[in-house]
């Protein structure tokens, strides 16, 4: 691995504000990340795994934590945003519109917004609400990538066969497997790194 092959290395993330509403977002200057998926997919364990923070993104045994738009300030270069986990069945049906909202008004004529990681569980088949989202996004033009998580919880032939069961389900290019991670082990944090580098960072200096 060469220099321009290494992985970003992010050495300062800080907590910025948690919002509903567009108004309260930050000052639209910087780029921004989003990653999303399904209550209890390990989305917040993955954020800290990436920037190194044990509770940066706060973490919780009960599915549904995540109900507010937060934003993370990372390298002072990107926002890294967690937004809403959704499909959590025991949610009241307003607080899951309300979840519903606030993640298609952040999603909707965002231009700070350069990509979207889409966290799916790596023991789990792709859910409707997963597939309504690729297809929102696919519909806006943003791009996303597909991350599994606790990928450390299958073995490796049932791993393989998940992410290419995963990469056909969502018609990926041909040889583009969803990048398999544990925020436990750290796998596949320098492989996602590296992704969002290419795909955030890089293009906005060109």
């Amino acid at each position: 691995m060469n220099a321009e092959e290494k992985s970003w290395e992010i050495h300062s993330a800080e907590f910025v504000l948690s919002a509903v509403r567009r108004r309260h977002y930050p000052q639209p200057s910087l780029p921004q990340v989003a990653f999303s998926g399904r209550s209890n997919c390990g989305k917040s364990s993955l954020l800290n795994c990436l920037v190194r923070r044990r509770n940066l993104a706060k973490t919780s045994g009960k599915p549904g934590h995540t109900r507010l738009v937060n934003f993370f300030l990372v390298e002072n270069r990107c926002h890294f945003v967690d937004l809403p986990g959704y499909g959590y069945a025991k949610a009241p049906p307003a607080e899951k519109e309300k979840w519903r909202r606030s993640t298609e008004e952040f999603l909707k004529d965002n231009p700070c917004l350069r990509l979207m990681v889409l966290l799916l569980d790596a023991r789990r088949t792709p859910s409707e609400l997963d597939d309504v989202l690729v297809e929102f996004l696919k519909h806006l033009r943003i791009p996303f990538l597909l991350v599994l998580t606790k990928s450390d919880k299958l073995g490796r032939a049932e791993l393989e066969k998940s992410r290419k069961a995963i990469a056909a389900h969502y018609a990926l290019p041909k040889g583009e497997l969803p990048i398999a991670t544990s925020a436990e082990k750290g796998t596949g944090r320098e492989e996602l790194l590296k992704r969002i580098h290419q795909s955030v960072l890089e293009k906005s200096e060109e």
